[in-house]
């Protein structure tokens, strides 16, 4: 286990969440499972306690820790996207999986985790500055999943 990790807390779900994103995203992966050793508040004994998981190379553990506590969009994942397909692909895993719309970018999984897919030629036009950021950024404010080619359309003016 790395030194850093992001601990994630489900309601019973964890290890189909990790078999999710490791379906869903490149250099992921499900790592070790962890079962209760004993009954407690939010698994009996031999249930799913923790599961080790990586997301784009993000290494992540998650806790079936109950319904006590849920997840906001002050956390989120944020993927980068290089290409429209690759936007259209990310955003429909996990919109088709149960999850919902947001907008500039932004939607949620099923299991309330908040991502945010970022096609690159929108950090690349907010980072040139000026009239060509804004542009992006009003574009960008009208939409739910990002549209290259209307970016890279506002950009240019």
């Amino acid at each position: 286990m790395n030194k850093n990790t992001i601990c994630l807390w489900y309601d019973g779900s964890a290890e189909e969440a990790a078999n999710f994103y490791a379906a869903t995203f490149p250099d992921s992966h499900v790592g070790p499972v962890t079962r209760a050793p004993a009954d407690n508040p939010s698994a009996k004994a031999g249930e799913v306690l923790t599961v080790e998981f990586t997301v784009c190379g993000v290494s992540c553990i998650g806790l079936n820790g109950g319904d006590m506590f849920k997840h906001s969009e002050a956390f989120s994942f944020q993927v980068h996207t290089d290409t429209q397909e690759e936007t259209d692909r990310y955003w429909s895993a996990i919109v088709k999986n149960g999850g919902s719309e947001s907008r500039c970018g932004w939607c949620k999984d099923k299991w309330g985790i908040s991502w945010q897919i970022t096609p690159r030629v929108l950090t690349q036009a907010m980072s040139q500055g000026g009239n060509s950021a804004k542009r992006a950024c009003e574009a960008m404010m009208t939409m739910g999943k990002i549209d290259h080619a209307a970016i890279e359309a506002a950009a240019g003016g």
